[in-house]
């Protein structure tokens, strides 16, 4: 096509944009019918132009592609826009705690959060579920054929994170969810099918942090899942 040099990024960052996942050379050489070392070029000169600190994104090389992020300096003015736009979600301790087992470990089954957890988990899954926390990931192949389950698109915006790479420390893990989830009003009193879980694990409210650390542990010494499309 010989696109204008100009022309060519400008198409290139509005392909970049529009895009869910990371985008290669090879599509964005397919979209605008040019050679892919002109691709290649055009690519490192928008990747340079916003890399500034007066962009408010930029554009990284990532998972072999080229993806738009927000600048980790703007995190917490883009966190605090997005809060304003949704309320705020209530989740009581343990459906937080399962939250931070599937973040760290994802994708990961109902027994093996279970096992993590040391309680039964299927009446807080199905919170998470229906607030769109986390999703389902297919099924692992294994006997049973067991659901997987991810975070959300929704968890990602409701966190401010761009991908799963920024998920913050386990540290920091449980004041982000504060913040993320409308401060302490986000912390909901212990619901009827949760009374069970927190009677047979004596767990307290500050048992988000070994819980996560367990998940952490568990996802860093596996290997990762099979996974099938669900029937």
């Amino acid at each position: 096509m010989n696109m204008a040099p100009g022309e060519l990024r400008s198409a290139l960052e509005a392909i970049i944009y529009a895009a869910e996942e990371p985008v290669t050379v090879e599509q964005l050489a397919s979209a605008t019918s040019e050679e892919k070392l002109v691709v290649r070029a055009a690519l490192d000169e928008l990747v340079a132009s916003t890399a500034g600190d007066e962009r408010g994104i930029e554009i990284r090389k990532v998972a072999g592609g080229y993806k738009m992020y927000t600048k980790p300096q703007h995190h917490d003015a883009v966190r605090r826009f997005i809060k304003a736009l949704r309320p705020p979600v209530r989740l009581t301790m343990p459906a937080l705690e399962t939250l931070a087992v599937i973040a760290y470990k994802q994708p990961a089954t109902l027994p093996e959060i279970q096992e993590i957890r040391g309680v039964n988990c299927a009446g807080v899954i199905k919170t998470l579920l229906e607030k769109r926390l986390i999703t389902t990931a297919g099924r692992k192949q294994v006997m049973g054929r067991p659901i997987l389950y991810r975070t959300s698109k929704e968890f990602m915006m409701r966190f401010g994170l761009a991908d799963l790479d920024e998920l913050p420390s386990l540290k920091e893990f449980e004041q982000l969810a504060r913040e993320a989830l409308g401060t302490e009003a986000g912390i909901a009193p212990i619901e009827p099918e949760d009374v069970a879980e927190v009677a047979a694990s004596g767990e307290s409210a500050d048992s988000t942090k070994a819980t996560g650390k367990r998940a952490a542990a568990a996802g860093a010494g596996g290997a990762a899942s099979e996974t099938v499309p669900e029937a």
